[in-house]
């Protein structure tokens, strides 16, 4: 089987996989699960930080060591690598976050957190705001730009194997990256599976709709992959795209996300452990 192929297997998993799992713990959601969601998320962001910086930048570079103008243009591909993915989260959080009168004192004044957003922790009260169908609309909107999100996510995994040039389960920057993706889609997955259902979509269907925003990852994982393989500076390119991307969704998506869940010390210190782990994976 070609690398090409695995690629696509590994990165369907991770995509809509991913997403697929976090639509069905949404249907099943409970509020108790926030602290494990947090823990594996800073987790993940640590093991994709070893990997970006140890890994993936370091083959970005070395395509062409000792040149000025590349390393220039490895750090000007980092840049728009997380300027495109700050933009697509920005669009995002316009889109979907938006802002609905304060049922007390206590109320977030934002839907930043996953409780809020999803409104678990006081349904109730929230539910005779909305209607179903602004619900389910919302759920829509919030479907396809997740969609949109996981392209570049994907070309982040097709990159790194097109550096690694591995066939298979084989523990390498890809498949790493792959694993840490696709954890980072289950929060996204429940994102779009709670509105979805609480608008009125069967919990089956809302779960199929979920996991299906997960496929553009497949596609940006082929774009990443074939683009990677023609030559040492377009390796560098995509190496450093993905570099700028994961960065973004370590420090603005993963974190953040993590310590909105649980407000304590141990979401730094499961990506501590998370770092230490990646540099086993890539130097042991």
């Amino acid at each position: 089987m070609s690398t090409l192929v695995w690629v696509i297997v590994i990165t369907t998993i991770a995509g809509v996989g991913g997403t697929g799992l976090g639509g069905l713990i949404g249907a099943i959601f409970s509020k108790d699960s926030e602290k494990i969601v947090s823990l594996f998320l800073s987790f993940a962001g640590g093991v994709m930080l070893s990997v970006v910086c140890f890994d993936l930048l370091f083959e970005a570079v070395e395509q062409s060591p000792n040149d000025i103008f590349h390393l220039i243009l490895v750090i000007s591909m980092v840049l728009i690598g997380y300027g495109v993915i700050y933009v697509l989260n920005f669009w995002i959080d316009k889109t979907t976050n938006n802002e609905i009168a304060h049922i007390d004192q206590n109320h977030p004044k934002t839907a930043d957190q996953l409780s809020e957003l999803i409104h678990s922790n006081h349904y109730e009260e929230h539910k005779k705001k909305p209607t179903k169908s602004s619900l389910f609309i919302g759920g829509l909107v919030m479907a396809c730009a997740i969609a949109l999100h996981n392209l570049p996510e994907g070309m982040v995994i097709g990159a790194s194997y097109a550096n690694d040039g591995a066939v298979g389960f084989t523990i390498t920057g890809g498949l790493v990256l792959a694993i840490v993706i696709g954890l980072h889609n289950i929060p996204e997955g429940m994102s779009v599976s709670v509105p979805l259902i609480a608008g009125g979509m069967n919990k089956a269907k809302a779960v199929f709709v979920t996991a299906a925003t997960g496929a553009p990852t497949i596609i940006g994982a082929i774009l990443g992959y074939t683009f990677g393989s023609l030559g040492p500076t377009a390796l560098a390119i995509s190496l450093s795209f993905a570099s700028g991307a994961m960065l973004y969704v370590v420090f603005g998506e993963l974190l953040p996300e993590s310590i909105l869940m649980w407000r304590s010390k141990f979401p730094a210190f499961a990506m501590l452990i998370g770092l230490l782990v990646g540099m086993v994976i890539i130097f042991a």
